[in-house]
């Protein structure tokens, strides 16, 4: 995983299996099957490294031949919050590496016109001081729906958050860290720029409707 100077906050996970299997998801013509499939593999290889520094606490244990004390991840689980609907992709692979995290949602869509996010439905656990949120969604492109979503999340108490996607775009970035400086972000690539549609490039196409058939 490497930083970029040029667009703090930002960290892309250059491990080669990650990069060999965005490839192919970018692929048109990959199908809707492998797509899903390659989300959830690269969601869950992307979350090993986002929780590689979540603090840990000592706890006994007994072992088949005698007592020891081991480390287990302290404080609340982790919680997932999927941007609905491309962000639901990326939550069976993560759980499959935390199958202990609690799952929250976030509904948004983004109006054609302004390219603005639009907010339907907000759902978290309660006790959100108290968690490390991973907000999840496969394309980060003009980056209104990702300070949304944080926006919500601080609203209802949440205070560590670190935002995961796929793709990014040299906007989204810069707009979501000018927004939150104290969220990182991380992803798997970041590339050029948005068209006049607000559709990163090279980019993926659309992420929801690729994994859900209804492009």
């Amino acid at each position: 995983m490497t930083t970029t100077p040029a667009l703090p906050g930002l960290s892309i996970v250059r491990h080669p299996l990650v990069q060999h299997k965005l490839t192919i998801l970018r692929d048109k013509s990959t199908p809707k099957k492998i797509f899903k499939e390659l989300v959830d593999e690269i969601a869950m290889l992307m979350a090993y490294e986002a929780t590689s520094d979540l603090a840990l606490e000592p706890v006994p244990v007994d072992t088949p031949l005698e007592r020891m004390t081991g480390q287990r991840v302290s404080g609340k689980k982790l919680t997932l919050v999927p941007i609905l609907r491309a962000g639901l992709g990326m939550v069976e692979g993560i759980l499959k590496l935390v199958p202990s995290a609690r799952v929250g949602h976030i509904g948004l869509y983004r109006d054609h016109a302004t390219l603005e996010p639009v907010d339907y439905y907000f759902k978290i656990p309660a006790d959100a001081g108290e968690r490390d949120f991973l907000l999840l969604d496969p394309m980060l492109a003009t980056g209104g729906s990702a300070v949304a979503a944080i926006n919500s999340l601080k609203k209802a108490g949440a205070v560590r958050i670190r935002f995961l996607c796929l793709v990014a775009s040299p906007l989204g970035v810069a707009r979501v860290h000018d927004a939150h400086p104290d969220v990182p972000i991380l992803c798997a690539a970041l590339d050029r720029e948005l068209n006049e549609r607000g559709y990163i490039l090279p980019g993926l196409g659309d992420a929801g409707d690729r994994l859900f058939g209804t492009r």
